[in-house]
């Protein structure tokens, strides 16, 4: 039975089932929009604003396929997305034209991404060794070749993504593009029933998710984030809540990748809450 790209024995297929993902994605996409070029090729070739919602989903379907999918499965998905990135030019602020797939480009969004994911399920109480977090780094370089990435350039320890970003920081800041990411996440235009959510979507998710990036990263952005101690308290108490809700009903969203895994492979391959005895 094809386990998939990645397979039940890594730190990915624990880690990436977990609630706290949710909060995670939304603080990577703060933390992306820090990258001038980068947050300029979403802004002009995405309908975001348009489609409030389809973004993140697109992105959690990517990679909960990625995580839990067979291989064919995951090999097709990003084959689409690197046909898409082929096809899409934007310009930065001197109105230089640039490809969306300049591999600096998807080297920064990969790294954003990763980096906002286990960092932020540490904070929510995930329980990693250091040793468990330089495995997922590398496991994760598999994920980047699947966009077009060499794996041997791409961060595969803590170590090396620190020394990533200390590299990259200087080439970022806050731009007018950065703030309407910023905005829209806050309070993305949902019509319907779902505007009834966004007073509770505002301070649970939206600002709690830009309060847990890196110093660095709010520093730049300039805007004021619940303090410490109060967004860690948040996160573990919105994890917590989470976690009360039965497994198979929290992996059936947004597209059951995770039940669709149990059933293929059985039901031994569940995710766990922990990679560390408790």
């Amino acid at each position: 039975m094809d386990a998939g790209l990645l397979g039940p024995g890594t730190v990915t297929w624990q880690l990436h089932a977990d609630p706290a993902m949710w909060v995670a994605g939304i603080a990577s996409l703060y933390l992306q929009a820090l990258h001038p070029r980068a947050v300029a090729a979403v802004v002009q070739n995405s309908n975001f604003q348009q489609d409030p919602l389809g973004r993140l989903k697109r992105t959690a379907s990517f990679v909960g396929t990625v995580s839990y999918g067979s291989t064919d499965e995951a090999e097709r998905a990003a084959a689409r997305v690197r046909d898409l990135h082929r096809t899409l030019r934007a310009k930065d602020a001197a109105g230089r034209t640039f490809r969306i797939d300049d591999p600096h480009l998807l080297l920064w969004v990969h790294c954003a991404e990763v980096h906002s994911f286990v960092t932020v399920l540490r904070r929510a109480g995930y329980r990693l060794t250091d040793a468990q977090v330089d495995r997922y780094y590398d496991e994760q370089r598999r994920t980047a070749a699947l966009v077009g990435l060499h794996e041997d350039e791409v961060p595969g320890s803590a170590r090396e993504m620190d020394d990533y970003f200390a590299a990259v920081v200087p080439e970022l800041r806050r731009t007018e593009d950065s703030e309407i990411v910023y905005r829209f996440l806050h309070r993305p235009p949902v019509a319907g029933v779902l505007r009834l959510g966004l007073d509770a979507y505002e301070p649970l998710l939206g600002h709690l998710a830009y309060s847990v990036l890196p110093p660095w990263a709010i520093a730049l952005h300039g805007h004021r984030p619940y303090p410490e101690p109060a967004a860690t308290a948040l996160l573990r108490g919105l994890r917590t809540a989470a976690l009360l809700v039965p497994a198979p009903i929290r992996w059936s969203m947004p597209e059951g990748h995770v039940n669709k895994a149990i059933r293929r492979l059985g039901c031994h391959v569940a995710p766990r809450r922990s990679l560390l005895p408790r």
